[in-house]
Formats: structure tokens, sequence, C-alpha cells
């Protein structure tokens, strides 16, 4: 008789560094997202916990419902803990533990670890950034030459001494906002002078971390609203702590910006955005839909297969979409635009087209907008374009300009919709009460119709928000509107915009750092760069 022996699994051991996701390292992200079973401290920022949701799928290898178990320090004991990793394991599954910081800087997790190790079940432990050392890297605090990087536990254990003879080398400790009087009282008694500077670091690498610089005497009273994990740094790298300060430096640090753009486009304005210390808040404010009759867009694309057209002009990033997914519903693909030329009005649009493998022939080296495009757009000569049409797919709400322009050219233009722009539903009230108050630092406007249909489904901004827009006619409706234009890049794109909302939030910053203190107190500037100077 054959004995089949049962498939054991496997347990990691997963550090999930400070809390900023992007922190996370490729393989541990890779365990995470193999596993059939999570363990996971509950005080893992709720950032974290959604990015790992939306990389690994909701199911397991087997196709089972993905199992999490949530858990607090102060409950959990390191045994049990090790049973429920050691269950899942036994059962032929990947238990992951996820931990804040770096797994083997925790006393109770090195336990789980060596009771694990004791049993013959595969382990690996997978480092991640330490929140002390991590932390304080996001703050600004040098931690060279001869460091010390404590992640406490448990308060009562901590060696002062020690601590307190590190600190003037390098020492960064993080701990709970409760504990910080009892650790300022062991440092003082051993011995550390109360005169000493302290950074104070509260929800470190997070977008709303803020850090303070304080003394050993006083750090407990700069700490006072701070919640959760705070971070302390000693040493001499306070000295250079403003300059290297990158995270809380960034332009647009702590502005909560509202993007009113579709969902499919607004993610990669919502990422810029991060990338200079926004906290974006995206509100859809069109839909995209369909043509309500098939038959013209049935029509183009037939055209194009059959050389009817000598140009196809793009206008937008949904245009492209919308060309591409019928290519798909007939089986073509990109071959099919052999002898075709494209052009497309701005660099966004050309980049959905390189996507699909076609290299625009025209893209405007100027002015981004129709009439940019049909300044660089040569007039038709019957004996150098034999064929003389051009496909025109875009919005049912899109302005005549260009058609007229083709046309005043010698084109046949092929006008043709190929999607429709809805206005969405209207935003939560908590969000269309932070629009007319003033709860967001700034708006981004892409287009003429995320104006009209903002303002419709949400009401004005607040004159206090700083109003951004993409070119000249998006600005001619919002001050249609009554709203004040603030911000206009030079080149209409995505890009452009964000590094123009980012160079006015630095230039605001050096106007009021330059202003007197009493003058500053009476300006009339808001948001956050405003804030750091009152």
């Amino acid at each position: 008789m054959t004995r089949t022996r049962k498939t054991v699994g496997r347990i990691s051991f997963v550090g999930a560094g400070p809390g900023d996701p992007g922190l996370l390292t490729r393989r541990a992200l890779e365990a995470l997202t193999g596993a059939h079973h999570i363990v996971y401290d509950r005080s893992l920022p709720d950032a974290l916990l959604e990015t790992l949701r939306a990389e690994a799928p909701d199911t397991d290898a087997d196709g089972e419902p993905r199992e999490e178990t949530q858990y607090s320090p102060a409950e959990g004991v390191p045994g049990d803990v090790a049973k429920v990793l050691l269950s899942a394991a036994r059962s032929g599954l990947r238990a992951v533990h996820l931990v804040a910081g770096d797994p083997l800087e925790h006393d109770s997790v090195v336990k789980e670890v060596q009771a694990i190790a004791r049993t013959a079940v595969p382990f690996d432990v997978i480092p991640g950034v330490s929140r002390a050392a991590g932390v304080a890297t996001y703050a600004g605090v040098a931690l060279t030459g001869v460091r010390t990087t404590v992640d406490v536990e448990d308060v009562h254990t901590l060696d002062f001494d020690a601590l307190a003879a590190a600190a003037p080398r390098g020492l960064s400790v993080a701990a709970d906002a409760g504990d910080l009087a009892t650790i300022r009282d062991g440092l003082l008694a051993a011995g550390l002078d109360g005169a000493a500077p302290v950074s104070v670091t509260g929800d470190g690498t997070g977008e709303s971390q803020y850090t303070t610089t304080s003394t050993v005497d006083s750090f407990v009273a700069a700490a006072l609203g701070f919640s959760g994990r705070v971070v302390l740094g000693f040493g001499p790298g306070m000295a250079h702590r403003d300059k290297l300060a990158w995270w809380e430096n960034r332009p647009l640090y702590g502005w909560k910006v509202l993007v009113p753009r579709t969902k499919e486009q607004a993610g990669a304005m919502s990422e810029r955005l991060r990338a200079y210390g926004a906290v974006p808040c995206e509100v859809p404010t069109i839909a995209v839909e369909p043509p309500r009759t098939p038959a013209q867009m049935e029509r183009a694309i037939k055209g194009l297969v059959d050389g009817r057209y000598a140009w196809t002009i793009f206008t937008s990033v949904n245009a492209v979409r919308a060309v591409w997914e019928k290519f798909a519903e007939h089986g073509l693909d990109a071959r099919h635009f052999g002898g075709v030329k494209i052009a497309c009005i701005g660099e966004a649009t050309a980049d959905a087209v390189r996507a699909f493998g076609i290299q625009p022939e025209l893209v405007p080296l100027g002015e981004q907008t129709s009439e940019g495009l049909l300044a660089e757009f040569s007039p038709h000569d019957e004996i150098l374009d034999p064929v003389g049409r051009v496909l025109l797919p875009r919005a049912d709400i899109a302005t005549e300009t260009l058609a007229a322009g083709l046309t005043e050219r010698g084109w046949e233009v092929d006008d043709v919709t190929a999607y429709r722009t809805v206005r969405a539903a209207p935003p939560p009230a908590e969000i269309r009460d932070a629009i007319k108050s003033g709860g967001f630092d700034a708006v981004l406007f892409t287009s003429s119709s995320t104006v009209r249909n903002l303002v419709g489904i949400a009401g004005k901004p607040h004159q206090r928000t700083v109003v951004a827009v993409i070119g000249p006619k998006t600005s001619d409706t919002a001050v249609e509107f009554g709203l004040r234009v603030d911000v206009q890049p030079a080149h209409a794109s995505v890009p452009d915009l964000v590094e123009a909302l980012a160079a006015y939030a630095v230039d605001l910053r050096e106007k009021l750092a330059a202003m007197p203190a009493k003058q500053r107190r009476g300006s009339k500037v808001q948001g956050p760069t405003a804030l750091r100077f009152r």
C-alpha cells in the first residue's frame, strides 16, 4: 500500500517597513501576493494594507478566498501567532506574518521564529526597512558613522545608559507616543544633556508626516497631539535636518488637491501629485460611454482598413481607446493602420497611440490645442495627397474649431462621434462640503467639461482654493463660472500642469518666507504653505 505524504506549506516573516507602501521590497510583495493566509498587526497603516490588497488577488493559488488575521501586539502572544501560522502551513498553505519595520527587530517575532524553527516546517525571514531608520531618513536626520536604531516594544526593558551614550553619535528611537515621558525621564536620569536637540516625527513616511525640533527636556510637550508610533532623532545629523528633510520639503507637501477626472484618467495625475507630496482626491466628473448608435464608428473603421483616409487625428486618450476597442471587436490590430498617418493634439494622446505600437507623424511642438495642431497641419495638396480625407474621432460635445480649420485647408473631414461624455454622479456630501468650504488647497481642471461638470455636481470651489487649468479654453470656462485662475502651464499637458502647480507652491513659499512676521500673519494666502510660516 502506497501512502501519499501530505505537502507542507511554508511560513514567511515579512517586514512591511515604516509605513510607506513604496518601501516594500520586491521579495516582500512576492511573498504577500503568493500567500494563502496573512497575519498582520492591526496598527499597520491603512494605505499600506490597501496597496497590498490592490496588488494581490482576492483568492489564493487554488481559487479559495485569501484569509487574513489581524491582531494587536498588546493582545497577541507569540505562541498563539505561531500556532496560527503552523496550522496553516501544516495544511499545505503559504502563511505570512506581516510586521512593521524589520521582523527581527521585534522580540515577539524573534520568539515566533524560534518556535517555528523547532519544527520541521520550512520558513524564511524577509527583511524590511526598520521604522526607526526609515523615518529618520524621511525626516532628514542623518545617522552616519556609529549609529543606533531602536524600535521599542517594552519601554521598561530599555537600557537608558546605553541610549544616552549613543545619542551624541546618532540615535533614532521609535516608540509609542504614550511612552515618551518615560523615555525622557530615563535619558535625563542617565545623564543626557537636557538641552540636546531632538527631532520628533509623527506619522512617519505617511502623507501627513510632521517633524518638529525640540530638546530632551521638552520633546514630550512637542509631541502633544501625536498618536501611534513616534520617532525621535538625536545626534550630529540634527544640524543638517532642515536641508535633508526631503519628504516634508517637497513642493506640494500636505496640499489636499482635487482631481476632477474620469476614473481611468485620474491615476496618472494622482501619481505625479503624490511625487510632489500632495494628497490627491479623485472626483470623477465625467463618465465615458459608447455613442448611442455605432453605425458612424463602424463605417469609420471599415474606411481605415479600406484606405479611405490619409490622416486620423486624435484629440484625446478616450478617442484612441474608442478606436482600438472597435479594432479589437473586429479582430484588427496596429497593422491595419498601414498607410494612414496619425496626428495627436498633445503628448498624453500621443503616448496612448504609442502604447499600441504606432508612432504619430504629427504632435504640435508649440501650443497643444486645436489651434496649435492646425498651425502645423499642412493644407491639402491634390498631387502630394491623392487621398484627401481625414478621420476625426472624438467626443459628442467637442467644438467645431478643428473640423472647420481642416476644411479651410482643403481636407474632407469625417467628424465621427467615437464616445459620449456624460456628467458623473455627485460625490459624497463630505467632499461637496469640502469643495465649497475651502477644504481643498488646489483643484486641477484638464478640460472645460471638467469645470462645468464639477460646478454642476458639487458646486464652485472656495475662493481660497488655488485653481490650476490645463490651457486657455479651460481657463476661459473657469472664468465664465466666476473662478480665479491662478496656474496655467505654458504647454497643455498633465505633467506640465502638475509641474506648474508645484512651481506656484515654491514661489508662494518663497514670497511668504520673505514677508515680515506681522505681515505674514495678516496675509490672505491659504493652504499648507502659508500655515507653515504662521
